[in-house]
């Protein structure tokens, strides 16, 4: 028998859902959403179409123990709702920042998930930052007002590959300063 090595990540309660580590249960939503080309085409790394045994690999990443970015699953199953309706990740960057990250699924798009999420990962903290940053493809506007209405301030213009569109795409980034 194997045994896992369990790494302790914060869990962030949210009044409608808590923001908690992946875990192995959420592979075929996390696969579901993941291979929505919409979805796909508004981050970086995730391809479309999207290959066998990714969603896996997502969370295997995520779970290890040595890394760099901390993923975490939208999830209102204690408020009765599903078990992941989006993701949220920070990337650990030098000089103690790191770097925001988020989707959630095209059925819960326009309801205040990714608003909500940030601002309570930002309120967290769980890795102590100073700054964080994201960026937003430049198509996809409501992202950045998420990130504005996490009073994340606007830096400039910048481009990023998204994997999915196989291009560079424009992208606007932001900065978020915390006490």
């Amino acid at each position: 028998m194997k045994q896992e090595t369990i790494v302790r990540q914060a869990v962030v309660e949210t009044p409608r859902f808590v923001l908690r580590p992946l875990r192995a249960s959420d592979v075929g939503l996390l696969e579901l959403y993941a291979s929505d080309k919409r979805v796909a085409e508004m981050t970086t790394s995730i391809p479309h179409p999207l290959p066998p045994g990714a969603a896996e690999a997502m969370v295997a990443k995520a779970q290890r123990g040595e890394r760099k970015e901390f993923v975490w699953a939208m999830d209102a199953t204690e408020q009765g709702g599903s078990e992941l309706m989006g993701m949220i990740s920070l990337q650990q960057m030098d000089r103690n920042q790191s770097e925001v990250s988020y989707w959630v699924a095209p059925a819960m798009w326009n309801t205040g998930l990714a608003s909500e999420a940030v601002k309570a990962l930002v309120a967290a903290n769980p890795l102590n930052n100073d700054t964080m940053f994201a960026s937003v493809f430049q198509d996809n506007p409501g992202s950045a007002r998420v990130l504005t209405n996490a009073k994340f301030a606007y830096l400039g213009d910048a481009e990023a590959f998204s994997v999915a569109r196989n291009a560079k795409v424009p992208t606007w980034t932001y900065l978020r300063k915390l006490d």
